[in-house]
């Protein structure tokens, strides 16, 4: 072949396909033939979304029936008064939200869960911090420490209230060890005196679920990195500059999550105050919740329609509260800027 044919040959001839965009190779994003969308985002198939809905869908059908139907259902018989069997027929409208407004036994409790909510931040965050700073550190028997404040988080709620009960009232362990070391002064009403009862549900609640706040400070303790604190350390920084200036910064995230945990679970509290206090001296004492009152006028008093009211104001306060936390506090953590915003 002569050099001008072969010259001619390589003039006409196809350009070479570059690397991946040959025959089975998906093209650059959002042309045709990539599989691709103009985002850069695959198209969502019928197999994919089989898959989502096998594996999410048990869950949605949980959700439903055990959070949404009832939620809907309360709301439906708080405009009854309902004894709680057949079907509601005396239609009150609102007179079961209002007769909840009115009512001064309702804002004591609501005012009650408000300072449980306060108390269980000031004192359980506090300790929880200490104790955890203690427990990181290398100290002997420190795995026992832990199980030992961790044992009353998991405790069931009847025995830890019984307990508790034995013990702080009147003729009960606590006022007979005081009056045998000679302090029969300090010998008072523990649950009945309105004035000192309160202090007592505080008391149970925080030795009840500050190992569970240990625990959670703990597990984030272990995610800060260690050589953050021998650089500090190197620079002249005493241990607790370190643990202001670097710790507990890096522990914020952790910290908010757990206060949302206890703003939530202080609102909704319950069962140590009924157990401890029973129904009728709840009120008196000064240590109803919004969820005693629930069941107190509600259930116990035949009124059906009136506690599936009082529950649905639970709800939308602990909604309220829960979205506007998430709003204003968690906003950070949710978007995973830990130092600083989106800009």
């Amino acid at each position: 072949m002569s050099e001008s044919t072969s010259a001619g040959a390589v003039a006409t001839a196809p350009p070479a396909p570059r690397p991946g965009s040959g025959p089975g190779r998906a093209g650059p994003p959002g042309r045709p033939g990539s599989g691709r969308t103009r985002s850069g985002r695959r198209p969502t198939t019928w197999r994919t979304r089989a898959e989502i809905g096998l594996l999410a869908g048990p869950a949605i059908v949980v959700f439903l029936a055990f959070v949404i139907v009832p939620v809907l259902m309360a709301a439906y018989y708080g405009f009854f008064s309902w004894k709680g069997f057949g079907a509601p027929s005396d239609v009150v409208g609102l007179g079961n939200y209002l007769a909840i407004w009115r009512d001064a036994t309702f804002h004591d409790a609501l005012r009650h869960n408000g300072v449980i909510v306060v108390m269980s931040l000031l004192l359980q965050g506090p300790a929880a911090i200490a104790l955890a700073l203690l427990l990181n550190r290398r100290i002997r028997g420190r795995s026992a420490i832990r199980v030992l404040i961790f044992v009353p988080y998991v405790i069931s709620e009847v025995i830890v209230g019984t307990g508790w009960s034995l013990l702080l009232q009147t003729s009960g362990a606590v006022n007979d060890l005081l009056g045998k070391i000679g302090l029969e002064g300090w010998a008072v009403d523990w649950l009945s005196d309105p004035s000192i009862a309160i202090w007592s549900l505080m008391l149970i609640i925080t030795w009840k679920y500050v190992g569970f706040a240990v625990i959670l400070f703990l597990a984030g303790l272990q995610s800060i990195p260690e050589e953050l604190h021998e650089a500090a350390a190197i620079d002249g920084a005493s241990y607790w500059q370190i643990q202001r200036s670097i710790t507990l910064p890096l522990l914020g995230p952790t910290i908010r999550i757990w206060a949302f945990l206890s703003i939530i679970g202080a609102l909704q509290l319950f069962d140590l105050v009924y157990i401890v206090w029973g129904q009728y001296v709840a009120a008196t004492a000064g240590t109803s919740t919004m969820a005693t009152y629930m069941v107190v006028n509600g259930r116990n008093a035949g009124n059906h329609g009136f506690g599936n009211a009082v529950a649905v104001v639970l709800f939308l306060i602990s909604l309220v509260i829960a979205l506007t936390y998430q709003r204003f506090v968690l906003r950070r953590d949710t978007e995973g800027a830990l130092t600083e915003r989106k800009k």
